[in-house]
């Protein structure tokens, strides 16, 4: 049963961010006074089979909401209920009931309050719509026909009704061998142009192996338009006039005369209507499910694997590539005996398809472990809406690059930092709309989030059109608060003031706000993104905006790294972070700033001695030492080693509570030959020479 609930749990997670799309779509459609009710539709079909597979697996809580905004929202549909703004913040605030009763256990009554609170809330949304003059009855409808039709299609047809669409019956005849695939095809083809309210078996019957339809749809699309879309041999096409007997066939574009038209059939026994499945009509009776059914759809075409067993298998390779390393060492010492040359011939080629096959296993296991940013960015959409409701803004989200992947344990670590980050942009950065319109700009501000790769990197951006940040704010704020002093301060360049909101406890407001800066600061975002092994890096501009890019790994369970030798140990380095490595000339580096630095190709590069880092002895062979330029977002350094130990794929393991805040290194991997290396953390070593602030700071700690 354990089995199957992570099957509903994982199921219902699905649904859940489908009905947030869905949500932002319907909340954008409404702005635009579009038509929305395929999307209103969408959101009933997903809350409608949330709520029947809950019940199954003992969500009670969680079915008796979905249940409650399924009421709602078939008020909607069928047009009881006005779309508003009012209503759709309560859906969106059942998106976030729901989020939260799954994360909690189904024997346990949670949150009782809110969602007792949440329910009382939902009986009293919407403003009922006033009623539509029935003009249904001035067409030549069979009432028979009428007298068949669910009251969800009755609706429809009323609604197009009067909103003088067009009324047309199409008659058509389907295989019955084929009849699902050719109704299917009928409907994806009407989708753009017309609206299929319902389709009804034709009096004329058909013959033998074919079945006739008799299909009542509402367009505005002129006739010979439908005729070109939905025509074909033997179809009939017919308008249904008002008060008149019913208007001339439409002919068709292949030049046959379309017979007329069989009157549509007397009414079906009232006891087993069947419910057409239309585009437009949530297919209730149909998605009814058990719970061996939901687990035989989740297998269907995908497979869901506990993230855990992927862990494992990542783990295994690793093991594997350790196991690859210590055959190439074999193979180098056989090949040093002329007895064992062939043998080391035969055990190379051996390892060389070993490699190639294990390249292919790891590289499968890193994709079944990416997932794309959208999933993310969904979820921040609406904390934009909401925030700036909450803060009386006019905020358009722009997202770019949502298909961009990354490894699933970095996104999850990574929800935190960005919704710091977007809170921070709507409270801190974008205006009010009358301070906006005041400074020449429009009422309405625009937040970037846009996404994408660059080598084995992910690049993320915030960006805002808002106030910008003044760096010399934020050198005064840190003065006062005796974060740095007057000295540091002035000799600060802008790009270094403006890394001062990285700093603990600092903050240019003088009391918190509910929407950000209360006991998360920019520096645990920093923090945190650098556990990830990435970086943050800020720009902005007084009065145009802030731009803040993240730059991380695309995954962190198995990496190539360059082994390097410092004071006799080795340690790793991602060589993902790695441009070059050059033999260090020491007449070649000069102080700048109390940095040294080193110029290269005409660019200036601050350097770190590792030895002097880590207060060893250097062991350099011969004197020669090398110099390792390391690159990261848009910073770059040289770290100077005394050796290179040449190149390995590693698997990086925490260094556990202990030493998790020992700066510079990001965790230890096995190297095989019972060899232990500590893996460099190269953005925070970045972060050591390019913040003259927290280098001073930093004394204290190291």
């Amino acid at each position: 049963m354990s089995e199957l609930r992570d099957e509903f749990l994982a199921e219902a997670q699905e649904i859940v961010e489908s009905l947030s799309r869905d949500l932002l779509l319907l909340d954008q459609a409404q702005k635009d006074n579009l038509p929305s009710q395929e999307l209103i539709n969408e959101v009933f079909r997903a809350v409608h089979t949330l709520k029947g597979i809950a019940g199954m697996f003992g969500y009670g809580r969680l079915g008796e909401v979905a249940h409650a905004l399924e009421d709602l929202l078939d008020d909607l549909r069928l047009g009881r209920k006005v779309l508003e703004t009012e209503l759709l913040d309560v859906l969106f605030e059942g998106v976030e009931v729901f989020q939260r009763l799954l994360a909690e256990s189904p024997d346990v009554e949670v949150s009782e309050v809110d969602v007792v609170g949440f329910l009382e809330e939902l009986s009293s949304v919407g403003a009922s719509r006033p009623p539509v003059e029935d003009e249904l009855s001035a067409y030549a409808i069979d009432t028979s026909v009428l007298a068949v039709l669910t009251e969800y299609e009755e609706h429809r047809l009323r609604t197009n009704v009067a909103k003088g669409v067009a009324l047309y019956r199409l008659k058509v005849r389907f295989s019955l061998t084929t009849i699902d695939t050719q109704l299917e095809d009928l409907k994806a083809r009407a989708k753009s142009i017309a609206e299929i309210i319902t389709y009804l078996p034709s009096s004329s019957g058909g013959d033998g192996d074919a079945i006739d339809l008799d299909v009542l749809l509402a367009s505005s699309a002129t006739p010979a338009t439908l005729e070109d879309v939905l025509g074909g041999e033997g179809a009939t096409l017919e308008r249904l006039s008002r008060g008149t007997s019913p208007a001339a066939p439409v002919r068709s574009t292949e030049h046959h005369a379309l017979v007329p038209p069989a009157p549509l059939p007397t009414p079906r026994p009232t006891s087993a209507p069947p419910a057409p499945r239309v585009p437009s009509e949530p297919p209730v009776a149909r998605r009814e499910v058990t719970a061996d059914q939901l687990s035989l759809r989740s297998v269907a075409h995908t497979v869901r694997v506990d993230i855990r067993k992927l862990d494992h298998l990542m783990n295994v390779v690793g093991e594997l590539a350790i196991v690859r390393s210590a055959v190439m060492r074999l193979t180098e010492k056989l090949r040093g005996r002329p007895e064992l040359r062939q043998l080391a011939i035969d055990l190379h080629r051996i390892n060389r398809g070993f490699e190639r096959h294990l390249e292919e296993l790891q590289d499968g296991i890193l994709d079944v472990r990416m997932v794309p940013l959208g999933q993310t960015f969904d979820r921040l959409a609406r904390i934009v809406r909401q925030v700036a409701r909450e803060h009386d803004k006019e905020v358009q989200l722009v997202v770019t690059g949502a298909e961009t992947e990354i490894d699933k344990l970095i996104v999850e670590e990574l929800s935190d930092p960005l919704m710091h980050l977007i809170r921070n942009a709507i409270d801190h950065g974008i205006e009010l709309p009358k301070i906006r319109e005041s400074a020449g700009k429009p009422g309405t501000g625009t937040l970037v989030l846009n996404a994408y790769q660059k080598g084995n990197h992910v690049v993320i951006e915030i960006e805002d059109d808002g106030a910008g940040i003044n760096p010399q704010v934020l050198v005064e704020t840190a003065i006062r608060r005796g974060l740095v002093t007057e000295d540091i301060a002035a000799d600060m360049s802008r790009d270094e003031a403006l890394q001062l909101i990285f700093l603990p406890g600092f903050s240019t407001r003088t009391k918190a706000s509910d929407l950000s800066g209360r006991g998360v600061g920019m520096d645990v975002v920093k923090t945190n993104i650098g556990r990830l092994g990435g970086v943050i890096d800020v720009q902005s501009e007084v009065g145009a905006g802030t731009k803040l890019t993240i730059t991380l790994p695309v995954t962190l369970a198995i990496i190539s790294a360059l082994l390097v030798r410092v004071g006799g140990r080795e340690y790793a380095l991602p060589i993902t972070a790695v441009q070059e490595a050059i033999v260090f000339d020491p007449r070649r580096v000069r102080r700048v700033e109390g940095r040294e630095v080193v110029t290269l190709r005409g660019e200036t590069l601050t350097i770190l001695r590792l030895d002097e880092l880590f207060r060893t002895q250097s062991d350099a062979r011969g004197g020669r030492r090398y110099l390792v330029v390391v690159a990261v977002g848009q910073k770059r350094m040289g770290l100077v080693v005394d050796g290179l130990e040449g190149q390995q794929d590693i698997v990086i393991k925490a260094l556990g509570k202990s030493l998790s805040r020992v700066r510079g290194f990001s965790g230890a991997t096995d190297l095989g030959d019972q060899r232990v290396a500590l893996v460099l953390d190269a953005p925070g070593l970045l972060d050591e020479v390019h913040s003259s602030t927290e280098r001073t700071l930093g004394e204290g700690r190291r």
